[in-house]
């Protein structure tokens, strides 16, 4: 007889939680183009017209990137590229680099980040040089998102804080009012609800209307989550997954986002004028595991294509 009976997968309520249908609805996911490959059909995972960012981690050549962009659009999803601006040389480099996606993928948005690089590979820091070239607003980009860090960024405020971060923030609030081009933060993952809410509302009050599409990690294993919260700075919340690496029941199952989102699409459903919009996934645990909780979790709006 076994000591303990463990569940191989949480429970799900029996009818589902509108809730979080509502809250799920037009979710975004993140790849690369390493992970891209391992999956045969995005048609079968994901709804029709998902957006899909390509991360661009230093050493992956433009053209790899370009690759998966048109393959993904082929797919029918709509394809949003990282502009990492450390890694990319000057000007020149960058307008090669949008034209490149437009004529061979047809992609019409991008993420705007600094990048994880310490040190920049040419004239470019920040996201908002980048946003300065006018480049894609010159090449007609209708979406442009920002980086969000509901738990700060040791990049951007070393000694702590969140003073240069918010500086960058109403920059970009006031480049969004001047703009075509939709805006929204994407921000990075966090797995405690309060944190987040607290982040959010104080934007509001702060008077940074940008839209918030919320980061999210999705399932996977506590020890993967773990390092990767580390590695990301991820700091308030990483409490929950210590907290649960505690709880021996817990332990050797699969994280997931369950919690967090529900806590997240109840406030959301209170207060509809909370300013996360969307959801956005960062699949830690694979492509695949991400997409079928989304689709056992958001009712028909995470139906796969050819689902």
């Amino acid at each position: 007889m076994a000591l303990l009976n463990f569940r191989k997968r949480e429970e799900k309520p029996a009818n589902g939680n509108q809730h979080l249908e509502a809250f799920l609805k037009g979710y975004s996911i993140e790849v690369m183009p390493r992970t891209a490959e391992k999956v045969e059909d995005f048609r079968a995972l994901l709804p029709d017209g998902t957006r899909v960012y390509i991360a661009h981690i230093e050493g992956t050549p433009i053209a790899d990137m370009v690759a998966t962009a048109r393959r993904l659009s082929d797919a029918g999803m709509n394809v949003m590229p990282h502009f990492p601006a450390r890694i990319i040389k000057d000007k020149a480099t960058l307008a090669d680099w949008i034209s490149m996606y437009q004529n061979e993928a047809g992609v019409k948005q991008a993420l705007l980040l600094a990048g994880g690089v310490t040190t920049p590979h040419g004239e470019f820091d920040s996201s908002m040089q980048l946003m300065e070239t006018g480049l894609f607003d010159r090449a007609g980009f209708t979406r442009l998102h920002v980086a969000g860090h509901p738990e700060g960024n040791k990049d951007i405020d070393p000694n702590g804080g969140d003073a240069m971060v918010m500086e960058a923030l109403r920059w970009k609030q006031a480049f969004n009012e001047r703009t075509d081009a939709e805006m929204a933060l994407a921000t990075q993952f966090a797995f405690d609800a309060d944190p987040i809410i607290a982040w959010a509302n104080r934007l509001t009050a702060e008077g940074i209307k940008l839209p918030i599409h919320i980061g999210i990690a999705g399932p996977a294993k506590l020890q993967t989550l773990i390092k990767f919260a580390i590695a990301c700075g991820v700091g308030p919340s990483l409490k929950v997954l210590q907290k649960r690496a505690m709880d021996v029941t817990k332990l050797v199952m699969p994280y997931e986002p369950t919690d967090v989102l529900t806590k997240l699409a109840a406030h959301k459903a209170a207060n509809p004028d909370f300013n996360i919009e969307q959801v956005h996934f960062f699949p830690l645990g694979g492509i695949k595991s991400n997409a079928t909780w989304a689709i056992e979790n958001g009712g028909d709006s995470t139906r796969p294509a050819n689902g």
